[in-house]
């Protein structure tokens, strides 16, 4: 049977949507660039960029005639100076992959429910279950993009390792790509979900053999 024309406007269109906000929000948590530190010449170093990202630091030195070194340290279980709000947003960047996925397998059953032809109840069950799921993975990324963003409006601080050699503060900070990405990511994901919550599927039309009387 043929995909209902209601069902090809909305049901795609919000597939397409949750699919690029999933894309987009694995794509932001490889990102670094969540927060990005400026710091300035002191005399036992160069001036330094740093991205503050969800699972690691790196440190971009700008020394003068010289090629830019890059220093990348992951986070680990036992980094006890990791601050709780990225502690969190770790979490929640997960569980919205997670949901993003789940939603993506919804609402391909319930392509093939319409394309099949199911009742009513089972047609208009499966893009329910996708726009829940769509909103929470939504929501899971737009808390860290809130969190993040504050966090750098208040020129909040990281006490990082002595090793790495940063200070708690930066000279200035501002917010970076990935917070763009996944902001993008969750207005995509809500979007989809707010599609799918009101969606309303089509009485599909059964094609009854028809018999002449004789």
């Amino acid at each position: 049977m043929a995909l209902p024309q209601g069902a090809n406007s909305c049901q795609l269109a919000g597939f397409t949507l949750a699919t690029l906000g999933w894309i987009l929000t694995i794509t932001s948590m490889g990102l670094v660039e969540w927060r990005v530190w400026h710091i300035g010449n002191t005399s036992l170093s160069h001036s330094r960029a740093v991205c503050v990202g969800m699972w690691k630091v790196c440190i971009y030195h700008h020394a003068p005639n010289a090629n830019r070194s890059t220093l990348c340290y992951h986070y680990t279980q036992e980094d006890t100076y990791i601050p709780l709000d990225i502690r969190i947003c770790q979490n929640l960047l997960l569980v919205a992959s997670i949901l993003g996925l789940m939603g993506r397998v919804s609402t391909i059953f319930a392509l093939k429910n319409v394309c099949v032809g199911s009742v009513q109840r089972n047609a208009t069950l499966g893009p329910l279950v996708s726009g829940i799921l769509d909103i929470a993975a939504g929501i899971c990324v737009l808390i860290p993009v809130i969190w993040n963003y504050h966090s750098v409006m208040n020129e909040e601080g990281i006490a990082f390792p002595p090793f790495l050699s940063l200070p708690f503060k930066p000279d200035t900070q501002e917010l970076g790509s990935a917070i763009l990405v996944a902001g993008l990511s969750a207005i995509m994901m809500l979007s989809s979900g707010l599609i799918f919550l009101f969606y309303r599927c089509p009485i599909a039309r059964q094609v009854q053999p028809q018999t002449s009387e004789m």
